[in-house]
């Protein structure tokens, strides 16, 4: 497999600590950034914002014959009420977490293709159990899982394996944005609109503060292992996601309302 591997959303977080450990394993990693500065040192920035056409094709072109290793981690986090949040914003979710990978993918393939290469999809436990005052994420997440899905099964013929990897929380800036975000919106939304859910985004808040994120170096390793496997598994769940995808998704659906409003202390709210 040519040691060639681009890494989306490559400037802070889960994607630069995954760019910088392909980088020490001998991969030539190319380093998608919307901005070439914001690379990590040593590696060879690519300028892709994955919701730009011309951005994906010039990478393409860049890459030129072979491809190994594709890695779709770029990502937003938009949060509030799904009432809350406005329709430009739903918009920029779905366009960055499940059009851009599907857009990346399918300029990309026939390089990973001829590179008799794989592809990794960063999803989230939201894209498998959808959280409350987490919509939009959760549907941009459960948009990725099922293009994965479908894809895993279409490139059956070429042993391209397709791998998902899902973190749990983790110490990424992802969700600093999405608090800025939600502050926006609900500016946007009006008073009345947000008085509605103040005792939701309190709980909500409170309960947040009791998960002790986990630190993105332990992600970059599960999808660095996901990469050098000669087998890889279909999914790979890191830190608390593992107990989220092995208990809440096997519960029968009134249960596990019941148990996500309970954790997240929504039980007491009154209208």
């Amino acid at each position: 497999m040519p040691r060639l591997a681009l890494v989306t959303g490559a400037s802070t977080g889960i994607g630069r600590a995954c760019a910088v450990h392909l980088a020490g394993l001998g991969f030539h990693v190319l380093a998608g950034v919307r901005d070439p500065a914001d690379a990590p040192d040593g590696l060879e920035p690519l300028r892709l914002d994955v919701t730009s056409e011309s951005d994906i094709a010039a990478a393409a072109e860049r890459v030129g014959g072979e491809l190994g290793v594709l890695v779709n981690n770029a990502g937003i986090a938009v949060s509030g009420p799904v009432e809350v949040v406005p329709v430009e914003e739903w918009r920029r979710q779905l366009e960055v977490n499940t059009l851009g990978p599907a857009s990346v993918v399918r300029e990309f393939l026939p390089l990973v293709r001829a590179g008799a290469g794989r592809i990794v999809n960063v999803s989230a436990p939201t894209g498998r159990i959808a959280m409350p005052l987490l919509g939009a994420l959760s549907a941009s997440k459960a948009g990725l899982e099922a293009m994965s899905n479908a894809l895993r099964l279409e490139l059956a013929p070429w042993n391209i394996p397709v791998v998902v990897v899902e973190p749990g929380s983790t110490e990424t800036a992802i969700f600093t944005k999405a608090g800025a975000a939600e502050r926006a919106s609900r500016e946007q939304a009006g008073a009345d609109r947000v008085a509605l859910y103040r005792g939701h985004l309190a709980a909500y808040e409170k309960a947040s503060a009791r998960f002790k994120p986990g630190p993105v170096e332990k992600v970059a390793e599960v999808i660095v292992r996901a990469v050098e496997a000669s087998r890889p598994k279909r999914r790979y769940t890191v830190g608390d996601a593992r107990t989220l995808g092995a208990v809440l998704t096997r519960l029968p659906a009134g249960l596990r309302d019941r148990v996500l409003s309970s954790t997240l202390g929504l039980n007491g709210i009154k209208p």
